[in-house]
């Protein structure tokens, strides 16, 4: 079998694009390294011949970023960032553990855990360049397929046979409400008894919303949305300022600490609960510094909910 032929691509296509991509404009690209502007306009029209593919679409005053551009841009900042992190290591720098990792994963785990975690992992490997992604569900599966991610932290159903996947536990469905709501005072709350009550959420494509839907689709009634938000923060802002209830999985519930917010479980049949846990490429092999971030991850998902003062 012929071997495959890679794109002749250095670090100086590497930096053009992603000044190109900052800057939106060929001319301060080309100051910010020092070059002419028909050489940087050279440059990146001998990375797109290289590629096969448009990066930039331009006009005579604006430069954008096209799809193909978009995930072309993320590859070039983690090669980039890897060549010198692997380049100081080879000068010597140090002999400890030293590498990049990207994770990817979904806004709730995001805002749950990984602030928290990456501090006490900094702490211990002092030489690992971290770099964290959020998104929808969907966004952590595309961003784990295309290589971009070393590994996701998400939600495991129904995921490709493309995906090695690692079962870390399962969440419950919660809904949350001003502390003086009247449903505090119900000893239950069914996903039905939601049906009369203004509700915000995630966007309509959220894994949370989907599943929220489907169930009360099969109870036979809907849901009233009156707000969307992507962040996490924006809906616990939305809710303590009584704009509707928000029904989200155990670790999107508000802190203890929060004397304006309170969750309490839903028990519906018709509401699945969710297994979480890590995604990553069967043919990728984790780096040394990938493995280490992944055990601290693991050992973090198994705490129980309560130890991590992630909800009520």
């Amino acid at each position: 079998m012929a071997p495959e032929v890679l794109p002749d691509i250095g670090a100086r296509e590497l930096q053009a694009a992603l000044a190109v991509a900052h800057y939106r404009s060929f001319i301060a690209a080309a100051t910010s390294l020092g070059m002419s502007q028909p050489a940087m306009t050279r440059v990146i029209r001998r990375l797109e011949a290289e590629l096969k593919v448009t990066l930039f679409d331009r006009s005579t005053r604006h430069v954008s970023v096209t799809d193909a551009g978009k995930e072309f841009i993320a590859l070039s900042q983690r090669l980039l960032n890897d060549l010198k992190i692997n380049v100081a290591h080879l000068r010597g720098m140090s002999d400890l553990l030293r590498g990049q990792v990207v994770v990817t994963s979904v806004f709730s785990l995001a805002d749950a855990m990984l602030p928290s975690l990456v501090a006490d992992y900094g702490k211990q490997f002092p030489g690992i360049e971290l770099h964290l992604r959020e998104g929808l569900h969907s966004t952590v599966r595309d961003e784990v397929r295309s290589g971009l991610a070393d590994f996701g932290i998400g939600y495991i159903e129904d995921a490709a046979e493309s995906f090695a996947t690692e079962d870390l536990g399962v969440e419950k469905f919660y809904v949350v409400a001003p502390a003086d709501h009247l449903l505090v005072r119900r000893k239950s709350i069914t996903l039905s008894s939601l049906a009369t009550f203004p509700l915000v959420s995630f966007p309509v494509d959220s894994l949370t919303r989907t599943v929220v839907d489907q169930a009360a689709a099969a109870g036979g009634f809907s849901l009233r949305y009156v707000v969307t938000t992507n962040r996490l923060l924006t809906l616990h802002g939305l809710i303590r300022n009584r704009v509707g209830l928000a029904i989200v999985p155990e670790r999107e519930r508000p802190a203890t600490t929060d004397a304006q917010l309170i969750s309490c479980p839903i028990v519906d049949r018709q509401l699945s609960r969710r297994r979480i846990g890590v995604l990553r490429l069967h043919e990728r092999t984790l780096t040394p510094a990938a493995r280490t971030f992944l055990d601290v991850v693991r050992k973090w998902m198994r705490r129980p909910s309560t130890l991590r003062g992630t909800g009520q």
